[in-house]
């Protein structure tokens, strides 16, 4: 990998924000999981899907602190507009373990 800057890092805004709803997502072609985060004043409820059917469903998300880059642009998935990027590190079986804040913070909280 390349080196990065801290000015390079200060570009990817990363914030804390809690799942609001969370519904199946039958359409994508792997298993996903369409999630709505509310990321504070500011910014908002953002809508992405994430492949996290293996530790995830949609009744056990809602309310959980998240973590979520919030400036790239908009991403068609199929029929479904991402709106953020949703972060999450693999188990040793390779599915995604989502990044959560170690205790209760408010939403909007950039990461630094």
């Amino acid at each position: 990998m390349g080196d990065l800057d801290f000015d390079d890092f200060l570009k990817v805004d990363i914030r804390c924000g809690t799942v609001v709803d969370a519904q199946p997502f039958p359409e994508a072609r792997k298993p996903a999981i369409k999630v709505w985060v509310d990321f504070g004043e500011g910014i908002g409820v953002r809508k992405t899907s994430a492949q996290i059917t293996v530790h995830y469903t949609p009744e056990t998300l809602p309310g959980r602190q998240v973590m979520g880059v919030v400036n790239f642009p908009p991403r068609q998935i199929g029929p479904f507009m991402s709106e953020f990027l949703l972060l999450g590190v693999p188990d040793a079986d390779g599915a995604i373990v989502l990044l959560t804040p170690g205790q209760d913070v408010p939403n909007g909280g950039r990461m630094h």
